[in-house]
């Protein structure tokens, strides 16, 4: 009887005992398809460095193209790219369009970008797609004013160019007339490298000496200059527009002094002489 009484107890503590004894389920997730490009995830990809590094090396590397320049073509170009799972960027493009020249200097200094740290999601490495600003911004005066001096200067009484203001003492403007009364115009050919552009930044490259001081301090610069171009090609007026130091500005003002002379800008089928602004790169 006293087996009988309790045999059904028996079988529910048996009953029970297993599902007490399981294990909580851990929480898993599907593997994600290694070729799927994620828009947004858990962990976005990041350059190395952070974004402010990131956005110094893309400043300190870009290249402005000596045409861009002179056409005054600037603005912020947008490019996308997919960050891989190693951290290289693939199919890079511009989804935002400013000017030929401008659109593949963006994808260039893009491309030549350190590795990013790839995005993760769901504790796994994936590829997600990005979207980055490369801004372009001309220098102040960059081939925009030509001066003619007062001999060559529109005679008395004669109109100035169209939109001609005069410009305020001790100022110039960029169609107008600087404070010595001589006129200030835009070419109608603008001032360009013997040889074109490749074979200047190609000269500047091949008699760039680096200084010790910014080589030992690891310094790499854009350094903008500005020089006149005279009506026989030659180049004056050489200045460094924003100085970096460590014997990076002597260095390009050197480059730009010894650098073979220019086809000048011409006006009514003349030479006249112009104002340029152009960047020596230092990269180490």
């Amino acid at each position: 009887m006293f087996n009988l009484r309790f045999y059904p107890l028996l079988l529910a503590l048996a009953a029970v005992t297993p599902a007490l004894a399981q294990k909580p389920a851990k929480l898993t997730y599907t593997q994600d398809d290694p070729k799927r490009i994620y828009e947004a995830v858990e962990q976005p990809a990041v350059p190395k460095g952070g974004p402010a590094a990131y956005a110094e090396y893309l400043q300190s590397h870009q290249k402005y193209p000596t045409a861009a320049l002179q056409a005054k073509q600037e603005g912020t170009v947008q490019v996308s790219f997919v960050v891989e799972r190693n951290g290289t960027v693939d199919e890079v493009k511009v989804v935002q369009p400013v000017a030929p020249l401008l659109d593949a200097e963006a994808i260039r200094v893009i491309k030549a970008a350190p590795k990013w740290t790839p995005a993760h999601n769901h504790g796994q490495t994936v590829r997600q797609h990005v979207t980055v600003p490369v801004s372009f911004v001309l220098a102040p005066g960059s081939g925009e004013a030509v001066e003619i001096p007062a001999a060559g200067s529109p005679a008395p009484g004669r109109p100035l160019p169209p939109g001609a203001v005069a410009a305020a003492p001790g100022t110039s403007s960029v169609v107008g007339t600087a404070a010595n009364g001589a006129a200030i115009i835009r070419p109608e050919k603008s001032a360009q490298p013997v040889g074109g552009n490749a074979a200047f930044f190609s000269w500047i490259a091949a008699n760039q000496k680096y200084p010790d001081l910014a080589r030992k301090r690891h310094i790499q610069a854009k350094v903008p200059v500005e020089f006149t171009v005279q009506p026989d090609g030659s180049l004056t007026d050489v200045r460094v527009i924003q100085k970096h130091g460590s014997g990076l500005d002597e260095e390009a003002v050197r480059l730009i002094k010894a650098a073979p002379k220019w086809e000048p800008a011409t006006y009514q089928g003349k030479p006249i002489k112009q104002k340029m602004t152009l960047p020596v790169i230092f990269q180490l």
